[in-house]
């Protein structure tokens, strides 16, 4: 007995044991690793617990292991420290965590380095520019002095920008973001390259950046003067296309860096136009004017000297060759085109109205342009018809239909690149532009049904023939065969092509389905107008099938099933099915109805009944299905054929 007691007693020793070296967090991480500097006093602490945990310990040790903030205890058990504070300044501090259970029984605390360091490095300078920065000088060297104070955190690297504000900063917050380093290679890694820079006055700004991102605290600036390019010359007066005017141009010349005006003893400033490659004309300074009389395409060239002596007249300025000059193009024509309808109205198409345009300079212009109709003799305004202008051509569709009955006159207008108009209201041959409406003549559509209406759900054939006036008939014209069911249907509309013979005529057989209107529509085509036919009336039946389980039902025995389907092609049956009323009678008398059940989705049902009066016996029961008439079935009132049934 004793030595089973020991036994026990060493047992739950080495349990306890095992279990302490178990209670200890898991994977304790700080918030950004514990390698990285912050400038935020505040950490949070994140791991996950093991099983049985109940009580969270945790402490703060200093830079040297002291104790910077004693044991504190959460009773239940806590997975995060959300804020952490560190309050004895920069240094790498150390947090402790460790777990208790229910029993009391504690684990080994877990570190976790928590590295505090909001100091700032010392100001940097950028060396100064000499002078004018030219265009040949970029890429630009620029090298930054090293910080004098060096936090603990070290020195990452720089952060530089450059910008047009003399108090800007490179870093857009307190603390410089990773992407906002221009050098990272610590502070060594002093020296840099400044790409390109448009004209002017730049202010470039840079900062040492600590190891937990921390800025110096103000950013050493170099200013830097760039002039690259030759005097910048603006053309006014310049029209965007053709004009029908005289065209007056201005230069204006500007320069960012020398600018404009004399200085000293250097070379006078001076702007200049040169038309059509003739001699140019100059004005000193900054501007000179010219205006353009004659019909033409003109090339005009101007540019500029500052004085600085930079040109661009195509020359050479000490042997080095100048750029060219700039040149633009002046289009004039005072001229409008030339314009009239055509001579007769083609056969085939009637209601398209043409005009002819020509415009010998500039050319029609493709954007603009319009033929118009009014009731011929009327002071009305013209409505501009939808026009199209291709090749020279001006095309509009004159639906005449749309029209009251009446003599219609018309309206050409056409106007050339430049902006001259030319209208006209006279045919080639000098007639007036005059056309009555309606234009086109109308079809007639004779439309019938073939074969038994009730059997359209079968599918049925719409015979029929199209002609003009009495008897010519329309050949080859195209037919729309438009079917619209009743609610309940899928889908509610149905159209279908056909196309008449050489003699008018067409068939044309429709699908199976439900009830329908059919209508047949002849579109209007360039030669004839729209017409539809009277519409055609297909009453359709539902299909009803009865089937019963036994020919014989016992009074007072098993129940008989009797099971059927109704028929759904084209429609979708609600998920509460449809209705179907199950009727009886015996032979020579009226049907009665006994029950209505409710189909399916798919329109099959079943029902179970069971004889019960003695009567039954040796009666001859029929038995049948109806399928009633009602709102969203598109089918007529049907019902099955009969099943006999026999009491015994």
């Amino acid at each position: 007995m004793r030595a089973c007691r020991l036994a026990i007693l060493i047992f739950l020793l080495l349990a306890q044991t095992a279990s302490g070296a178990a209670l200890q967090p898991i994977d304790l991480t700080v918030e950004g690793g514990e390698e990285s500097w912050r400038p935020d006093p505040r950490f949070s602490l994140r791991w996950t617990n093991p099983p049985g945990v109940s009580v969270v310990h945790y402490r703060l040790l200093d830079p040297d292991g002291e104790v910077a903030e004693g044991e504190r205890t959460q009773s239940w058990p806590l997975t995060e420290i959300p804020g952490l504070e560190v309050r004895n300044g920069p240094g790498a501090y150390t947090a402790e965590v460790w777990l208790e259970s229910a029993g009391g029984a504690t684990g080994p605390p877990v570190a976790a380095r928590l590295r505090f360091d909001d100091e700032a490095p010392g100001p940097v300078e950028p060396a100064p520019a000499s002078g004018w920065i030219g265009r040949t000088a970029f890429p630009y060297p620029v090298r930054l002095s090293h910080p004098a104070g060096m936090p603990l955190s070290g020195i990452r690297g720089y952060a530089v920008s450059v910008d047009r504000d003399a108090a800007g900063l490179p870093c857009a917050a307190r603390i410089c973001a990773d992407g906002e380093l221009d050098l990272r290679g610590g502070v060594e890694d002093d020296e840099l390259e400044i790409g390109e820079l448009p004209e002017g006055a730049w202010h470039l700004h840079a900062v040492a950046v600590s190891g937990a991102g921390v800025p110096s605290a103000g950013a050493g600036t170099a200013t830097l003067r760039v002039d690259k390019t030759d005097p910048t010359v603006r053309l006014d007066g310049i029209p965007a296309g053709w004009s029908r005017v005289p065209v007056a141009v201005t230069a204006f010349a500007s320069d960012a860096g020398a600018g404009m005006a004399p200085v000293g003893g250097g070379p006078a400033p001076f702007t200049a136009i040169a038309v059509d490659g003739g001699s140019p004309v100059l004005a000193p300074e900054d501007a000179v004017s010219f205006t353009l009389i004659g019909s033409g395409t003109h090339t005009v060239a101007y540019y500029a000297r500052d004085a600085a002596g930079n040109v661009a007249d195509g020359g050479a300025t000490n042997g080095v060759p100048d750029h060219d000059p700039a040149i633009a193009t002046v289009r004039i024509d005072s001229e409008p085109p030339r314009i009239e309808f055509a001579g007769s109205q083609d056969p085939r198409d009637p209601e398209r109205i043409e005009a002819r345009a020509a415009d010998a300079l500039s050319g029609l212009d493709p954007a603009r342009g319009a033929i118009g109709v009014r009731l011929a003799g009327s002071r009305a305004r013209f409505t501009e018809l939808p026009t199209g202008i291709r090749g020279g051509t001006l095309s509009a569709r004159w639906d005449s239909e749309s029209w009251p009955p009446g003599e219609y006159e018309f309206r050409a207008t056409a106007f050339d690149r430049a902006g001259n108009p030319a209208s006209t209201e006279l045919r080639a041959n000098g007639a007036p532009m005059r056309l009555p409406a309606p234009l086109k003549p109308a079809p007639r559509l004779l439309v019938q049904i073939r074969g038994d209406a009730k059997r359209t759900g079968q599918g049925a054939r719409i015979d029929g023939r199209v002609v003009i006036g009495r008897r010519s008939p329309l050949a080859g014209a195209p037919l729309r065969i438009l079917e619209r069911f009743p609610a309940g249907a899928v889908p509610r509309q149905r159209a279908s092509l056909a196309t008449t013979d050489s003699t008018g005529r067409f068939s044309f057989r429709l699908a199976a389905g439900p009830s329908r209107e059919v209508l047949v529509q002849s579109p209007s085509t360039p030669t004839v107008r729209a017409a539809t036919s009277q519409p055609l009336q297909i009453g359709v039946p539902a299909r009803v099938h009865l089937h019963v389980s036994s020919a014989h039902a016992r009074v007072g025995g098993r129940p008989i099933v009797f099971s059927g389907r109704v028929q759904t092609r084209g429609v979708r049956l609600p998920t509460t099915g449809k209705p179907i009323n199950l009727q009886f009678r015996l032979p020579g008398l009226p049907w009665r109805a006994f029950r209505t059940i409710h189909t399916n989705r798919s329109g099959h049902f079943h029902y179970a009944y069971r004889f019960a009066d003695n009567d039954s016996r040796g009666a001859h029961f029929q038995f049948r299905a109806v399928a009633v008439a009602e709102e969203n079935w598109p089918y007529l009132q049907a019902h099955s054929g009969p099943v006999v049934v026999t009491g015994v």
